[in-house]
């Protein structure tokens, strides 16, 4: 038995002809293309993608900043002696994690090493002061109609020059995941009224 002799040449007209024959190959044409175009949609689609997180992004540290500024803005129109917290919001702030858990309160107001003073408290906050003022952490709804939290730090700090300064720092987050998205600091000094 052994190995089979061929029916036909190998170099046979038939196998030439079926060589160069084309059929099938613009099916091929058709799938290298289409994966190659699903490639290149893939490829927008994640940069709009990408491009719409950055712009969320973006609009909530921007409107955490106008709230911060906001905030500030309203102790800078406060004479020096209404710059004070609502005691029991005062108290209500120091027992939450995420208020007592920021660097501002930490290295300031619970340092270990030299703690600074809380500004003060006050049964009912001042006719003159709006509420927000005397609240250390209040949520409130932004631009976007994002909840927002806004906590505010006061504590007094003395230079070396003397003269005792009261520090406000506010720090806007994000009230659903506690991110931090604007903090700003300003001081006070007596003199200024």
């Amino acid at each position: 038995m052994g190995v089979e002799a061929l029916k036909s040449d190998a170099d046979s007209a038939y196998v030439y002809t079926r060589a160069r024959d084309e059929s099938g190959f613009g099916l091929l044409e058709l799938l290298m293309a289409m994966v190659m175009l699903n490639v290149a949609v893939l490829a927008i689609v994640a940069a709009f993608s990408s491009g719409n997180a950055a712009l969320a992004r973006a609009s909530q540290v921007s409107t955490a900043a106008a709230l911060a500024d906001k905030q500030i803005e309203i102790y800078r129109g406060q004479d020096y002696d209404n710059i004070l917290f609502k005691t029991s919001e005062w108290n209500s702030a120091v027992t939450d994690t995420t208020y007592t858990g920021d660097s501002v309160y930490t290295q300031n107001m619970a340092s270990p090493v030299a703690p600074k003073a809380l500004v003060g408290t006050v049964t009912t906050c001042p006719t003159v002061v709006p509420a927000q003022a005397c609240d250390p952490s209040f949520t409130t709804t932004g631009a976007d109609h994002r909840s927002y939290r806004v906590d505010t730090y006061l504590y007094f700090d003395t230079p070396s020059f003397g003269n005792q300064l009261k520090t406000v720092t506010v720090v806007v987050r994000s009230a659903t995941t506690n991110r931090v998205f604007a903090r700003v600091t300003s001081t006070f000094d007596p003199s200024t009224g």
